[in-house]
């Protein structure tokens, strides 16, 4: 599989700039196309389809902070979303969501979900989120358990397990997705979770090509990691084989992993030819 990284000197591209990099590149062998726009939120171009996934769309400090106990509590979400979104968005075909109740906004917020409703995207989700999503007017696509079809390829739903204990009781785990399409690389979405038995046997199992994993560490006021942090990152790369992509990183108040902390990891064990750490707006490119 190779890796071309299509702008990662320039994440705070013009739209004009976008549109350029984008033409250029659909004159070329089909390729997968992994765009983090901010948080969860990223854009998978995957053969004719641009996929959304998990839409925080919220102006910067709109949203109330997830940690309480702090003296310096900060609204979310922390950072304004990227130059180039408005030219993203305007490509999108399809929706994926990996959990949006119990207050993840972070997955879905109104602005997400107005998006959503006012351009009639078509959006994936599994059974539980259904009726919460029709609620706000979307048009869902419900997606079960066990590999299915899905667009041109194939989907299989993996179990996050969004922290345990006390803090764990109150989450909506969610799912994360196993995407396979004829000629692309293989693409786990993990969602939000931590490093699980069940989610490491996975990885062993089928190794796919990119595991986009969520490595902001995000702790409440009480409680363990909700979703991977230095650790499981550092230990996930050491039972998989392909390319790793972190994200959820510096847009929320309770995560406090960062992407300098992160390369600093990736030197440390020389994962520079494995472990991505894009910023908002950078698009990555994975040939077969």
């Amino acid at each position: 599989m190779k890796y071309v990284n299509l702008s990662h000197s320039n994440a705070k591209a013009t739209d004009s700039q976008y549109t350029l990099i984008t033409s250029m590149y659909k004159l070329r062998t089909p390729a997968m196309q992994i765009t983090q726009i901010r948080n969860a939120t990223i854009m998978i171009n995957i053969g004719d389809y641009r996929i959304l996934v998990d839409p925080m769309l919220a102006r910067k400090s709109t949203i109330p902070a997830l940690k309480y106990v702090t003296r310096a509590r900060r609204r979310n979400p922390l950072v304004e979303l990227p130059e180039a979104a408005d030219s993203l968005l305007s490509t999108v075909s399809h929706s994926l969501i990996t959990h949006c109740q119990k207050g993840h906004f972070d997955h879905l917020d109104r602005a997400g979900a107005k998006f959503l409703r006012d351009h009639n995207v078509p959006v994936f989700c599994m059974p539980d989120d259904r009726q919460f999503l029709a609620t706000k007017g979307l048009a869902t696509r419900v997606l079960i358990d066990g590999t299915q079809p899905f667009l041109d390829g194939k989907l299989t739903p993996i179990p996050c397990v969004h922290g345990e204990g006390i803090v764990g009781r109150m989450m909506a785990h969610g799912h994360g997705y196993f995407i396979e399409f004829p000629g692309e690389p293989s693409l786990y979405l993990a969602g939000d979770t931590i490093l699980t038995g069940e989610i490491a046997d996975f990885i062993l199992r089928k190794q796919p090509d990119i595991c986009l994993v969520p490595a902001g560490g995000a702790q409440f006021d009480i409680g363990g990691e909700i979703i991977m942090g230095l650790t499981d990152v550092e230990e996930l790369a050491g039972i998989s084989t392909g390319k790793i992509i972190a994200n959820h990183l510096e847009a929320l108040d309770h995560c406090p992993v960062t992407r300098l902390q992160l390369k600093n990891l990736r030197e440390r064990k020389g994962l520079e030819q494995r472990l991505y750490i894009p910023d908002d707006g950078e698009t990555l490119v994975f040939e077969c």
